[in-house]
Protein backbone atom coordinates (compact mmCIF):
# COMPACT_ATOMS: atom_id res chain seq x y z
CA UNK A 1 0.00 0.00 0.00
CA UNK A 2 1.44 3.68 -0.77
CA UNK A 3 2.42 5.27 2.04
CA UNK A 4 1.78 9.09 2.08
CA UNK A 5 3.26 12.19 3.96
CA UNK A 6 -0.43 13.13 3.64
CA UNK A 7 -1.33 9.98 5.79
CA UNK A 8 1.71 10.52 7.89
CA UNK A 9 0.42 13.93 8.90
CA UNK A 10 -2.94 12.51 9.53
CA UNK A 11 -1.80 10.06 12.19
CA UNK A 12 0.53 12.28 13.66
CA UNK A 13 -2.31 14.74 14.32
CA UNK A 14 -3.35 12.65 17.36
CA UNK A 15 -0.59 13.12 19.19
CA UNK A 16 -0.92 16.55 21.27
CA UNK A 17 1.93 18.40 23.26
CA UNK A 18 0.42 18.64 26.61
CA UNK A 19 1.77 22.08 27.99
CA UNK A 20 0.38 23.73 24.66
CA UNK A 21 -2.71 21.82 24.63
CA UNK A 22 -1.95 21.52 20.64
CA UNK A 23 -1.37 18.58 18.71
CA UNK A 24 2.34 18.50 17.39
CA UNK A 25 1.14 19.19 13.20
CA UNK A 26 -0.90 22.15 14.04
CA UNK A 27 2.26 23.52 16.11
CA UNK A 28 4.39 22.56 12.97
CA UNK A 29 6.59 20.56 15.13
CA UNK A 30 7.10 17.97 12.46
CA UNK A 31 9.63 18.16 10.47
CA UNK A 32 11.33 16.59 7.37
CA UNK A 33 9.47 13.72 6.41
CA UNK A 34 10.90 11.01 4.37
CA UNK A 35 9.16 8.06 2.65
CA UNK A 36 11.31 5.31 1.29
CA UNK A 37 9.20 1.80 0.16
CA UNK A 38 7.98 0.82 3.73
CA UNK A 39 10.31 3.22 6.05
CA UNK A 40 9.54 6.20 6.99
CA UNK A 41 11.22 9.00 9.02
CA UNK A 42 10.65 12.31 10.00
CA UNK A 43 11.86 15.02 12.70
CA UNK A 44 9.70 16.71 15.92
CA UNK A 45 11.31 19.87 16.57
CA UNK A 46 10.10 21.11 20.20
CA UNK A 47 10.14 24.12 21.70
CA UNK A 48 12.66 23.06 24.51
CA UNK A 49 15.77 20.33 24.76
CA UNK A 50 14.37 19.97 28.25
CA UNK A 51 11.18 19.16 27.64
CA UNK A 52 9.80 16.65 29.96
CA UNK A 53 7.58 14.70 28.09
CA UNK A 54 10.05 14.23 25.10
CA UNK A 55 10.09 10.68 25.40
CA UNK A 56 6.76 10.22 25.83
CA UNK A 57 5.55 12.19 22.57
CA UNK A 58 8.24 9.82 20.90
CA UNK A 59 6.96 6.94 21.69
CA UNK A 60 3.37 8.04 20.92
CA UNK A 61 4.63 9.32 17.13
CA UNK A 62 6.08 5.91 16.61
CA UNK A 63 3.22 4.02 17.46
CA UNK A 64 1.02 6.48 15.73
CA UNK A 65 2.70 5.97 12.26
CA UNK A 66 3.96 2.26 12.50
CA UNK A 67 -0.01 1.76 13.05
CA UNK A 68 -0.95 3.10 9.32
CA UNK A 69 -0.97 -0.15 6.63
CA UNK A 70 2.32 -0.75 5.00
CA UNK A 71 4.16 1.14 7.47
CA UNK A 72 7.45 -1.39 8.76
CA UNK A 73 9.85 0.38 10.75
CA UNK A 74 9.33 4.52 12.09
CA UNK A 75 12.78 6.52 13.08
CA UNK A 76 11.68 9.75 14.92
CA UNK A 77 14.11 12.68 15.23
CA UNK A 78 13.69 14.41 18.34
CA UNK A 79 15.14 18.13 18.00
CA UNK A 80 14.79 21.42 19.66
CA UNK A 81 14.30 25.12 19.17
CA UNK A 82 13.47 27.39 21.87
CA UNK A 83 11.18 29.79 20.56
CA UNK A 84 12.04 33.91 21.48
CA UNK A 85 10.89 35.99 24.06
CA UNK A 86 9.26 39.50 23.13
CA UNK A 87 12.46 41.71 22.08
CA UNK A 88 12.26 45.29 22.10
CA UNK A 89 13.62 47.58 19.17
CA UNK A 90 17.42 48.07 21.66
CA UNK A 91 17.61 44.85 22.84
CA UNK A 92 20.27 44.78 25.41
CA UNK A 93 20.86 40.81 24.79
CA UNK A 94 19.32 40.54 21.02
CA UNK A 95 20.94 36.86 21.12
CA UNK A 96 19.43 35.74 23.99
CA UNK A 97 15.94 33.21 23.47
CA UNK A 98 14.40 33.27 27.11
CA UNK A 99 15.35 35.40 30.14
CA UNK A 100 14.08 34.05 33.51
CA UNK A 101 15.05 35.33 36.83
CA UNK A 102 15.14 33.67 40.10
CA UNK A 103 14.10 35.83 42.96
CA UNK A 104 12.96 35.05 46.72
CA UNK A 105 11.98 38.40 48.65
CA UNK A 106 13.83 36.89 51.74
CA UNK A 107 17.33 35.93 51.65
CA UNK A 108 18.37 32.68 53.48
CA UNK A 109 16.05 30.29 51.40
CA UNK A 110 18.49 28.84 49.14
CA UNK A 111 17.91 31.02 45.84
CA UNK A 112 21.39 31.45 44.49
CA UNK A 113 21.86 27.42 44.61
CA UNK A 114 18.67 27.26 43.00
CA UNK A 115 19.74 29.21 40.47
CA UNK A 116 22.93 27.21 39.82
CA UNK A 117 21.04 23.88 39.95
CA UNK A 118 18.69 25.11 37.61
CA UNK A 119 20.87 26.09 35.05
CA UNK A 120 23.40 22.90 35.01
CA UNK A 121 20.23 20.74 34.57
CA UNK A 122 19.24 22.97 31.98
CA UNK A 123 22.82 22.95 29.92
CA UNK A 124 22.51 19.04 30.55
CA UNK A 125 19.82 18.85 28.19
CA UNK A 126 21.64 20.25 25.58
CA UNK A 127 20.68 24.11 26.08
CA UNK A 128 22.81 26.90 25.34
CA UNK A 129 22.65 28.35 29.17
CA UNK A 130 24.06 31.45 30.66
CA UNK A 131 24.15 32.38 34.18
CA UNK A 132 23.88 35.98 35.43
CA UNK A 133 24.71 36.98 38.90
CA UNK A 134 22.28 40.23 39.66
CA UNK A 135 23.13 40.23 43.60
CA UNK A 136 25.86 42.81 43.61
CA UNK A 137 25.76 43.20 47.22
CA UNK A 138 26.59 39.74 47.88
CA UNK A 139 27.67 37.76 44.83
CA UNK A 140 28.24 33.87 45.13
CA UNK A 141 27.77 32.48 41.98
CA UNK A 142 31.92 32.47 41.51
CA UNK A 143 32.13 30.73 44.82
CA UNK A 144 29.75 27.87 44.14
CA UNK A 145 30.53 27.52 40.65
CA UNK A 146 34.20 26.61 41.30
CA UNK A 147 35.50 30.26 39.47
CA UNK A 148 35.77 32.51 42.11
CA UNK A 149 39.31 34.43 42.06
CA UNK A 150 39.00 34.22 37.89
CA UNK A 151 39.00 36.94 35.71
CA UNK A 152 36.90 37.65 32.30
CA UNK A 153 38.63 39.40 29.83
CA UNK A 154 38.01 41.52 26.99
CA UNK A 155 36.87 41.04 23.35
CA UNK A 156 35.82 43.65 20.68
CA UNK A 157 34.83 45.43 23.34
CA UNK A 158 32.89 43.10 25.34
CA UNK A 159 33.27 41.08 28.12
CA UNK A 160 33.82 37.58 27.77
CA UNK A 161 31.91 35.30 30.65
CA UNK A 162 33.33 33.15 32.79
CA UNK A 163 32.01 29.08 31.43
CA UNK A 164 31.95 26.28 33.40
CA UNK A 165 29.77 23.46 33.91
CA UNK A 166 28.10 24.50 30.33
CA UNK A 167 27.17 27.75 31.41
CA UNK A 168 28.40 31.22 30.41
CA UNK A 169 28.92 33.20 33.65
CA UNK A 170 29.12 36.96 34.70
CA UNK A 171 28.86 38.15 38.41
CA UNK A 172 29.99 41.40 39.62
CA UNK A 173 32.47 39.33 41.91
CA UNK A 174 34.72 38.63 39.06
CA UNK A 175 35.31 42.53 39.14
CA UNK A 176 35.73 42.80 42.82
CA UNK A 177 38.98 43.09 44.43
CA UNK A 178 39.16 40.21 47.33
CA UNK A 179 37.34 40.95 50.60
CA UNK A 180 35.63 44.65 48.87
CA UNK A 181 32.57 45.39 49.41
CA UNK A 182 29.49 47.24 47.21
CA UNK A 183 28.16 50.17 49.13
CA UNK A 184 26.25 51.77 46.47
CA UNK A 185 22.93 53.65 46.49
CA UNK A 186 20.34 52.91 43.75
CA UNK A 187 21.19 54.23 40.56
CA UNK A 188 24.78 52.73 40.65
CA UNK A 189 23.16 49.28 40.97
CA UNK A 190 20.55 49.69 37.88
CA UNK A 191 24.22 51.30 35.87
CA UNK A 192 25.94 47.81 37.26
CA UNK A 193 22.89 45.40 36.12
CA UNK A 194 22.36 47.07 32.58
CA UNK A 195 26.07 46.65 32.32
CA UNK A 196 26.38 43.11 33.60
CA UNK A 197 23.68 42.61 30.85
CA UNK A 198 24.77 44.75 27.52
CA UNK A 199 28.45 44.42 27.92
CA UNK A 200 28.80 41.30 28.35
CA UNK A 201 29.70 39.06 24.99
CA UNK A 202 26.53 36.56 25.97
CA UNK A 203 26.16 35.39 22.35
CA UNK A 204 23.47 32.89 21.32
CA UNK A 205 21.72 31.56 24.31
CA UNK A 206 18.41 29.04 24.52
CA UNK A 207 18.40 30.74 28.68
CA UNK A 208 19.97 33.40 30.60
CA UNK A 209 19.25 32.76 34.23
CA UNK A 210 19.72 35.93 36.53
CA UNK A 211 20.43 35.31 40.31
CA UNK A 212 18.81 38.41 42.08
CA UNK A 213 19.43 39.91 45.35
CA UNK A 214 16.71 39.27 48.04
CA UNK A 215 14.13 41.90 48.44
CA UNK A 216 11.96 44.23 46.07
CA UNK A 217 14.25 46.68 45.12
CA UNK A 218 16.85 48.31 42.63
CA UNK A 219 18.42 45.34 40.69
CA UNK A 220 14.80 43.18 40.27
CA UNK A 221 13.09 46.75 39.35
CA UNK A 222 16.34 47.37 37.54
CA UNK A 223 16.05 44.32 35.20
CA UNK A 224 12.03 44.16 34.75
CA UNK A 225 12.62 47.53 32.57
CA UNK A 226 15.86 46.53 30.92
CA UNK A 227 14.95 43.25 28.81
CA UNK A 228 11.71 41.69 28.29
CA UNK A 229 11.71 38.68 30.76
CA UNK A 230 10.27 35.22 29.74
CA UNK A 231 9.50 35.68 33.67
CA UNK A 232 10.22 34.83 36.92
CA UNK A 233 10.89 31.66 39.16
CA UNK A 234 10.02 32.38 43.47
CA UNK A 235 12.16 30.58 45.54
CA UNK A 236 10.99 30.02 48.82
CA UNK A 237 10.81 28.06 52.28
CA UNK A 238 8.14 26.64 53.74
CA UNK A 239 8.19 28.76 56.81
CA UNK A 240 5.63 31.72 56.77
CA UNK A 241 8.53 34.80 56.78
CA UNK A 242 9.79 33.22 53.17
CA UNK A 243 6.45 32.97 52.10
CA UNK A 244 4.81 36.22 53.06
CA UNK A 245 7.75 38.14 51.98
CA UNK A 246 7.86 35.87 48.05
CA UNK A 247 4.36 37.03 48.23
CA UNK A 248 5.15 40.87 48.01
CA UNK A 249 7.73 39.86 45.36
CA UNK A 250 5.26 38.27 42.97
CA UNK A 251 3.27 41.47 43.63
CA UNK A 252 6.33 43.81 42.42
CA UNK A 253 6.81 41.80 39.44
CA UNK A 254 3.36 41.56 38.45
CA UNK A 255 3.15 45.36 38.70
CA UNK A 256 6.21 45.55 36.25
CA UNK A 257 4.81 43.27 33.73
CA UNK A 258 6.72 40.29 34.59
CA UNK A 259 5.01 36.52 34.47
CA UNK A 260 5.63 34.64 37.45
CA UNK A 261 7.04 30.93 36.07
CA UNK A 262 5.92 29.31 39.10
CA UNK A 263 7.01 28.70 42.87
CA UNK A 264 9.60 26.26 43.69
CA UNK A 265 9.77 25.26 47.40
CA UNK A 266 13.34 24.53 48.87
CA UNK A 267 14.58 22.65 51.84
CA UNK A 268 11.25 21.40 52.37
CA UNK A 269 11.86 17.75 54.02
CA UNK A 270 15.08 16.30 55.52
CA UNK A 271 15.23 12.66 55.14
CA UNK A 272 17.95 10.88 58.33
CA UNK A 273 20.70 9.14 56.65
CA UNK A 274 20.70 6.99 59.67
CA UNK A 275 17.27 5.90 59.85
CA UNK A 276 15.42 7.13 56.69
CA UNK A 277 12.67 8.85 58.66
CA UNK A 278 11.57 12.72 57.27
CA UNK A 279 10.68 15.47 59.28
CA UNK A 280 9.77 18.86 57.75
CA UNK A 281 12.55 21.96 59.20
CA UNK A 282 9.75 24.55 58.92
CA UNK A 283 5.81 23.91 60.00
CA UNK A 284 4.47 27.17 57.74
CA UNK A 285 2.85 27.67 54.52
CA UNK A 286 4.26 25.33 51.69
CA UNK A 287 5.30 26.01 48.61
CA UNK A 288 2.56 24.43 46.90
CA UNK A 289 -0.12 26.34 49.13
CA UNK A 290 1.80 29.41 48.20
CA UNK A 291 1.55 29.14 44.32
CA UNK A 292 -2.24 28.43 44.96
CA UNK A 293 -2.80 31.69 46.78
CA UNK A 294 -0.48 33.33 44.27
CA UNK A 295 -2.32 30.99 41.32
CA UNK A 296 0.87 30.42 39.23
CA UNK A 297 1.98 27.21 38.71
CA UNK A 298 4.16 24.78 41.76
CA UNK A 299 6.81 23.51 39.72
CA UNK A 300 7.84 21.08 42.32
CA UNK A 301 10.13 20.71 45.77
CA UNK A 302 13.77 19.90 46.91
CA UNK A 303 14.62 18.36 50.33
CA UNK A 304 16.99 19.75 52.44
CA UNK A 305 20.26 17.52 52.00
CA UNK A 306 23.77 18.63 53.73
CA UNK A 307 25.30 17.69 50.13
CA UNK A 308 23.74 20.44 48.38
CA UNK A 309 25.41 23.18 50.34
CA UNK A 310 28.60 21.33 51.19
CA UNK A 311 28.80 20.93 47.15
CA UNK A 312 28.50 24.52 46.64
CA UNK A 313 31.10 25.19 49.17
CA UNK A 314 33.59 23.02 47.07
CA UNK A 315 32.17 25.04 44.12
CA UNK A 316 30.85 21.41 42.42
CA UNK A 317 26.57 22.32 41.85
CA UNK A 318 24.65 19.17 43.48
CA UNK A 319 22.95 18.11 40.42
CA UNK A 320 27.27 17.72 38.92
CA UNK A 321 28.34 15.83 42.20
CA UNK A 322 25.59 13.97 43.88
CA UNK A 323 23.73 13.04 39.98
CA UNK A 324 21.78 10.00 41.70
CA UNK A 325 20.32 12.15 44.82
CA UNK A 326 17.36 12.68 45.50
CA UNK A 327 17.83 16.13 45.53
CA UNK A 328 19.43 16.23 42.31
CA UNK A 329 16.96 14.31 40.43
CA UNK A 330 13.91 17.13 41.97
CA UNK A 331 16.43 20.03 40.68
CA UNK A 332 16.31 17.99 37.14
CA UNK A 333 12.67 17.81 37.46
CA UNK A 334 11.64 21.51 38.29
CA UNK A 335 13.83 22.36 35.53
CA UNK A 336 12.28 20.87 33.35
CA UNK A 337 9.18 21.88 34.66
CA UNK A 338 10.11 25.26 34.33
CA UNK A 339 11.23 25.06 30.83
CA UNK A 340 7.91 23.62 29.76
CA UNK A 341 6.22 26.76 31.32
CA UNK A 342 8.94 28.95 29.75
CA UNK A 343 8.01 28.09 26.22
CA UNK A 344 4.50 28.51 26.88
CA UNK A 345 4.82 31.84 27.74
CA UNK A 346 6.73 32.68 24.94
CA UNK A 347 4.14 30.85 22.09
CA UNK A 348 2.43 34.45 22.09
CA UNK A 349 -1.26 34.91 22.64
CA UNK A 350 -1.75 35.57 18.96
CA UNK A 351 -0.25 32.47 17.86
CA UNK A 352 -2.03 30.68 20.41
CA UNK A 353 -5.25 32.31 19.19
CA UNK A 354 -4.39 31.37 15.58
CA UNK A 355 -4.22 27.69 16.75
CA UNK A 356 -7.58 27.52 17.67
CA UNK A 357 -8.33 30.00 21.42
CA UNK A 358 -5.95 29.71 24.42
CA UNK A 359 -5.52 27.20 26.35
CA UNK A 360 -4.05 27.68 30.25
CA UNK A 361 -1.35 24.99 30.59
CA UNK A 362 -1.19 22.38 33.42
CA UNK A 363 2.08 21.33 34.60
CA UNK A 364 2.89 18.34 36.80
CA UNK A 365 4.89 19.67 39.67
CA UNK A 366 7.95 17.29 40.91
CA UNK A 367 7.95 16.26 44.55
Amino acid sequence: MLITEEAILQALGAVQDPDLGRDIVTLGFVKEVVIEASHVAFTVELTTPACPVKEILQTQCEEAVKALPGVESVLVTMTARVRERKNQNEDLIPGVRQVIAVASGKGGVGKSTATVNLAVALAKTGARVGLMDADVYGPSIPLMLGCHGEHPYTRDGKIVPIERFGLKVMSLGFLLEEGQAVLWRGPMVASTVKQLLGDVDWGELDYLLVDLPPGTGDAPMSLAQLVPLTGVVLVTTPHNVASNIAGKAALLFKRLNAPILGVMENMAVFACPGCGQESRIFSGLSGEALAEQLKVPYLGTVPLDPQVSSSADQGIPSVVAYPESTQARAFTGIARVLAAQASVLAMSRTDLNRLGGEKRPTFSPVS
